[in-house]
């Protein structure tokens, strides 16, 4: 019986996977890739002569429309905003969290999260379970989360209403080894904090400065080394998310180096940025958990990142606009709505258009801003360090600046290019090869990337529904040109195309780290480490 003639063929491309890059065509059929290799023909045809052609870029930790702290100020991405920024930058994958209420069933807030999503999402999404108590209820629902598609649940090691104590740690991480689920652990020490917030509080140290100093690289290292020993004894395989030093990531190594299943990720920001910017007038913008490092434990991450030692790069996105930062504000004041023109890319006008009438009168709000309702202040300005949201955007800039600073300046090959900003988060995951992989029967979320198309990051042109982004003024040069999401394009010449709501629900089944050499059995060399030195940025 003869094969269908395929819907698309991607032509004179360099098709880039996490193991090569070569020249060659991709065929897709009815939303998923039908083959690779040459003289492949099609209804329709794409030429991407000077392009790379990607895996669709995966981000497994992002808070969309996320109510923070006991103030609930509420990330200023929602689903809709959020995810069209994400397919902008090249991502068509992205997995959130559950985190349920008091008294809520960890189902029911599956449920409802689940819905949400499903109604605004642009493109596909997972979800991770919240494992905010340890309570006997509570773990018996773990088999049903798991069976709904959520095998991967976060444990909070700090920050009160979220974290768990060691000994609902390790009943929970014993109840998932059973179940076959996976653990993610934010590893920062709860005590340590407390008792250095208070310290500073007492001798009025509340600008944002003393953020860092109080959340210590040492403390992030206690508790990542911590976490892994309990895992170790009930054999449950652990993610420890962005790690942020030196010292963490050789715990995190230690005990890698003795075969247990452990994986690590790393966000763009520690990758980039360091603890000089909480001298900076706007310092409470950088404020996050875990906080920005020095520049050694920076450079100890790219090596890591480089050759293997860390498994993918996330952005662990939560944006909060100036006005929010400052206590202005719970909801975000932008409503940025992309409407199918390329201005992102333009730095002659912004893309973005008001959403209710404004008096002429009235002063004029930042370019991109729109006035919305009025709402009364969740904090007396300026706020201390320690009651700020913490979080920064980055959905849209991650595989930007990952191209930019890995394999423009030397750190990274190609395809360790593909494999941290896709596939090894799709294998961890449990959506390898449906996401990830470039391979006949894997859905067709592609990225049509020029890797010389120059953009200067801003928060003006960006999609991120947020005043501020971490990198402004930053020339990158690569950026994803066209993206298809199951073989829709959703994204052409830099322009939105796509929907809200069209993006489907992935459950996953618990994945595994892989083999990290794999691409040094292709290349011939340490994981993706490209041949030229690092540079600094």
């Amino acid at each position: 019986m003869s094969q269908p003639t395929p819907d698309c063929v991607i032509r004179n491309g360099t098709v880039v996977t996490a193991t090569e890059a070569v020249v060659a065509d991709l065929a897709i059929h009815d939303g998923r890739i039908a083959a690779v290799g040459h003289g492949l023909s099609a209804v329709t045809e794409i030429d991407a002569r000077g392009l790379l052609v990607m895996p669709g870029g995966i981000d497994p930790h992002v808070h969309l429309a996320y109510p923070q702290g006991p103030h609930r100020v509420v990330s200023a991405d929602d689903w809709e905003t959020g995810t069209i920024a994400a397919a902008l930058g090249g991502t068509t994958t992205v997995v959130d969290f559950v985190e349920a209420g008091p008294g809520e069933t960890w189902m029911a807030a599956f449920e409802a999260r689940r819905a949400e999503a499903e109604a605004a999402a642009a493109i596909d999404f997972g979800l991770h379970m919240t494992f905010n108590r340890g309570d006997e209820r509570s773990r018996a629902e773990v088999r049903d989360v798991i069976a709904a598609g959520v095998p991967s649940f976060k444990f909070y090691m700090a920050y009160d209403g979220l974290r768990v104590d060691d000994e609902a740690l390790l009943a929970g991480f014993a109840t998932l080894a059973e179940h076959g689920g996976l653990a993610l652990v934010h590893a920062e020490n709860h005590e340590l904090i407390r008792e250095l917030v208070e310290h500073h509080r007492r001798a009025d140290h509340v600008h944002p400065f003393f953020h860092p100093l109080a959340h210590p690289a040492f403390g992030e290292a206690e508790a990542t080394e911590r976490a892994l020993a309990l895992a170790a004894t009930v054999g449950l395989p652990l993610h420890v998310v962005h790690v942020s030093a030196a010292a963490g990531l050789a715990a995190l190594a230690r005990w890698r180096a003795k075969g247990d299943d452990v994986s690590g990720e790393v966000c763009p920001q520690h990758l980039l940025l360091t603890d000089d910017v909480y001298t900076r007038p706007d310092a409470e913008m950088f404020v996050m958990a875990p906080p920005l490092r020095r520049d050694e434990d920076r450079a100890a991450l790219w090596q890591a990142l480089g050759d293997g030692g860390l498994d993918f790069v996330v952005t662990d996105h939560c944006p909060f606009t100036r006005a929010q930062k400052r206590g202005l504000r719970r909801t975000p004041e932008l409503r940025r709505l992309t409407a199918g023109s390329n201005a992102g890319m333009n730095p002659a006008s912004g893309p973005w258009g008001l959403r209710r009438e404004r008096s002429s009168s009235a002063p004029r709000p930042p370019s991109g801003a729109v006035t919305a309702e009025r709402e009364e202040p969740w904090a007396t300005s300026p706020v201390p360090f320690d009651r700020l949201p913490g979080g920064a955007p980055g959905i849209e800039t991650r595989m930007a600046l990952l191209h930019h600073f890995g394999v423009g300046e030397g750190r990274l090959s190609l395809p360790r290019f593909v494999e941290v900003t896709s596939t090894a988060a799709a294998r961890r995951f449990g959506l390898y090869p449906r996401k990830g992989a470039l391979v006949a029967g894997a859905d067709a979320d592609l990225v049509l990337f020029d890797p010389g198309h120059e953009v200067v990051l801003s928060a003006r042109h960006l999609h991120q529904n947020v005043d501020f982004t971490p990198f402004e003024g930053l020339r990158v040069k690569g950026w994803p040109r066209t993206v298809l999401s199951r073989g829709e394009a959703i994204v052409r010449d830099f322009a939105w195309t796509g929907a809200r709501g069209r993006g489907r629900f992935l459950p996953r089944r618990p994945g595994e780290r892989g083999d990290q050499s794999r691409a040094a059995r292709a290349g011939g060399g340490a994981p993706g480490r490209a041949s030229r030195p690092p540079a600094a940025p």
